[in-house]
């Protein structure tokens, strides 16, 4: 009676091992899968400029900074129309005037109490003619114009908007690299390649064709379009 009963646990201790067993390898198999990512990237042009130029006129009355801003609008003008911008891609933004005398902590000594500030904001789809006309700024400078860098950059801003455009054709690549990287895998690790576990998309950033110490995506009419996805694969 004894030995039956050793007998009979020992069959159960058996079975209950394989199916143990059985069970591990099955989850072991089930949870086998490579982590891939897909790079793409692509160069694109900016098809937008920014360029808001800010300018200060002085006066001992009101009306001499007054006179003093409209020349300098005028030059301004002239400027732009002389570096081939259309004048309907300019417009007169805000205009503050100060008379130093009212601020208590300026001092009454001010060699020109009233200050008149002025934004002209280029907007513009002909990159290269603003670019072109940025670097000759000094020509409206040399005119009398007295620029202030007090507001946005100091120069044009160049915008992509063109993503949406490019978005499916650069999630494609991803996609193809990323399979492409997981069948390798696959290969090397004798096994072969199961269906799709997860995907993420990954973020788009647009970053500059030359990356360096205080350089901006922004300040760059040339730059990266980047994504880096995400993909998970069954092996089996």
């Amino acid at each position: 009676m004894k030995a039956t009963s050793a007998l009979i646990l020992g069959l159960c201790a058996i079975v209950a091992a394989s199916l143990v067993g059985n069970g591990l390898t099955g989850l072991r198999t089930g949870d086998r899968f490579v982590t891939v990512k897909g790079v793409a990237e692509r160069y694109v042009d900016a098809d937008l400029a920014l360029w808001p130029i800010r300018f200060v006129a002085t006066g001992n009355t009101l009306d001499e900074a007054q006179r003093k801003a409209q020349s300098s609008r005028e030059a301004i003008l002239a400027f732009l129309k002389l570096q081939a911008i259309d004048p309907g891609a300019v417009e007169l933004l805000r205009l503050d005037v100060t008379d130093t005398r009212a601020n208590p902590y300026s001092g009454n000594g001010a060699q020109h109490p009233f200050v008149i500030h002025q934004t002209l904001m280029v907007r513009s789809t002909e990159i290269e003619r603003v670019r072109q006309a940025a670097q000759n700024l000094s020509d409206l400078v040399d005119s009398g114009v007295v620029l202030s860098s007090d507001y946005g950059p100091g120069g044009p801003t160049y915008l992509f908007t063109g993503l949406n455009d490019i978005k499916p054709a650069m999630i494609a690549e991803a996609t193809e690299a990323a399979r492409d990287a997981a069948l390798q895998f696959a290969r090397d690790a004798d096994a072969e390649l199961g269906p799709l576990r997860r995907a993420n998309q990954g973020v788009f950033q647009i970053l500059p064709r030359d990356p360096a110490p205080g350089i901006m995506e922004q300040q760059q009419p040339v730059k990266k379009v980047r994504v880096v996805s995400t993909f998970e694969y069954r092996l089996r």
